[in-house]
């Protein structure tokens, strides 16, 4: 009787899964297993919002397998260390884990090799289970160049890309017996979650993603920077779990056909390209990917102003109405984290590792991938070709909030002023503007403007 072991990590789903269908097809007995290790940190899935949507994932997860004769197993540690256990445990000969691109995920393939081959058990790790081309999967050409820098020719490459089909979701999975689980974690356990969290899982993932295809797909090109109409797939928390496969969903958005499914793929794919970078330089999570001399502000002045951006206090409507958002849901619209990771690191000029630190606390899709390589991206120290473009907010607001409507819902204080006026109200007669419990604008657009030229040596 041969025993494989397929560790879930980033990857919680049946549907398209090739450690698991891999593991399936080589082994008589299968051992589903995941490791609560607290060594992810923050970056992983140890903030609230991520510790309850993982819990919904578990269950759903462990629900899925009960259907199909099976059970999650479930330990708690450091992961390589309960994996050779798992294996002594089961006589497994195998262990199968989906590659990941962070330097976490990295140290942890090397001790999962070297701790199961301890215990006479090999490791097989698989690409393309949390990105629909693994990275490094196309490389620019020319000696020495390792990944892409830029997106557009990557997009090019990536979309000649023949992807694999998807792998159907198991009928059966036997596990061995005897062998010892914790306890799953609810999500009514963790304290201190955005109140309108979403529900984790596949079955919710497949679920939204039916819906949105049905419903929102064909308009997604037109309307996915339209703060007030959310009309975003919602999707980037179950890509980030993994409860969906980023494979399948670009088959199934191709399969609709039309602008939006292009569009929505290209959205897959500039994800993909931020995981190849960061696969590339690990080291870009926490240092400049493009090293500057910037000197970023400090002092009691810009931690005033990153306390009023983290409370969505700025006065200027747009960004405090979507850091509010985030603070309430654990999710901001992507228009919505462009234009706030704008403000703070050259308006404010405050340093986007800040930025990125309070986003990974508090988005349930919490990726240091996209993260911290967007936060780099907006703040040009990363792989934008115009590194010194500041999105103004009054303009960003007229553009993709025209009415006001998203402003008006999560700036309550500000419903009563009608129409676009709402992205100024400093702009309102004084008898007027003192009805309002608002702030006044942190800093002058203009004087931000001057104080980012001046500090990267702009005329």
């Amino acid at each position: 009787m041969t025993v494989a072991i397929v560790l879930f990590t980033s990857d919680l789903r049946l549907h398209d899964h090739p450690p698991l269908h891999s593991a399936l097809a080589s082994a008589d007995e299968v051992v589903p297993l995941f490791v609560l290790d607290d060594g992810v940190g923050a970056a992983g899935f140890a903030t609230p919002n991520r510790r309850a949507f993982l819990a919904d994932c578990l269950r759903d997860l462990d629900a899925g397998l009960r259907e199909r004769g099976g059970r999650l197993i479930l330990r708690e540690g450091e992961a390589a260390e309960e994996a050779a256990r798992v294996a002594s445990e089961a006589g497994a000969d195998s262990l199968h884990v989906a590659a990941g691109v962070s330097a976490y995920a990295q140290r942890r393939e090397e001790r999962l090799r070297e701790a199961l081959a301890s215990v006479g058990s090999r490791l097989s790790v698989h690409d393309a289970v949390g990105t629909a081309v693994a990275p490094g999967g196309v490389v620019p050409s020319g000696a020495g160049r390792d990944h892409f820098a830029v997106f557009t020719p990557y997009f090019r490459r990536w979309s000649g890309e023949g992807l694999r089909s998807p792998f159907r979701a198991p009928r059966a999975v036997r596990v061995p017996q005897g062998l010892g689980s914790a306890a799953l974690p609810s999500r009514a356990g963790v304290r201190g979650l955005s109140p309108g969290l979403a529900e984790g899982g596949e079955t919710e993932g497949r679920r939204l993603f039916a819906a949105w295809r049905r419903q929102g797909l064909a308009a997604y090109e037109d309307r996915h920077d339209d703060l007030a109409g959310d009309a975003t797939s919602r999707l980037s928390p179950h890509l980030h779990f993994g409860t969906l496969s980023p494979t399948e969903l670009v088959h199934r958005a191709r399969a609709a056909g039309g602008p939006g499914a292009e569009a929505f793929v290209r959205q897959v794919c500039w994800r993909d390209f931020h995981h190849q970078v960061l696969a590339a330089r690990p080291a870009a999570s926490r240092s400049d990917y493009r090293p500057r001399q910037d000197r970023w502000r400090t002092g009691r002045s810009a931690e005033e102003d990153t306390a009023a951006w983290k409370e969505g206090r700025t006065g200027y409507p747009v960004v405090d109405a979507a850091m509010r958002q985030l603070l309430h849901e654990g999710w901001m619209h992507n228009r919505g984290r462009l234009l706030t990771a704008s403000f703070l690191a050259k308006t404010l000029y405050v340093d986007w590792r800040t930025g990125a630190r309070h986003f990974l606390e508090l988005l349930v899709d919490g990726d240091i991938a996209n993260n911290q390589l967007n936060w780099q991206w907006v703040a040009g120290t990363g792989t934008d070709s115009r590194p010194n473009r500041v999105l103004n907010p009054v303009t960003q607001a007229r553009r993709y909030d025209p009415e006001g409507a998203y402003v008006r819902r999560w700036v309550p204080e500000l419903a009563g002023i009608s129409g676009p006026a709402v992205h100024e109200p400093w702009k309102l007669p004084e008898r007027e503007r003192a009805r309002y419990d608002y702030p006044e604008p942190v800093v002058a657009l203009p004087e931000g403007l001057a104080r980012f030229k001046e500090a990267r040596g702009l005329d």
